[in-house]
């Protein structure tokens, strides 16, 4: 008897995953939509938004870049940190 309730008890933990109802779209960062291969140190208004009120650079999740933009972002911040058009910290 005691196994059988053993087995009910196991049995309503696992619980199965569902699969995905849909597959989700794929978007473009803001770079690759507007075709640039180049991005700009020189422009702080573009970087300052991808980067916190602290002087934090934003995660590609958060600014919605592709890893490649991401990486093509990440030195432009630190070339205009470099050269003072952007603070290393606030």
């Amino acid at each position: 008897m005691a196994r059988i309730a053993m087995r009910d008890r196991t049995a309503t933990k696992r619980r199965r995953r569902r699969p995905a109802t849909g597959v989700r779209e794929q978007t473009q960062c803001r770079f690759c939509r507007e075709g640039e291969k180049y991005i700009d140190y020189k422009d702080v208004d573009v970087l300052q938004k991808l980067l916190t009120n602290r002087g934090k650079i934003f995660s590609r999740k958060r600014s919605g870049n592709c890893a490649s933009c991401q990486r093509k972002v990440k030195t432009a911040i630190k070339r205009a940190r470099f050269m003072a058009l952007l603070p290393f910290t606030s």
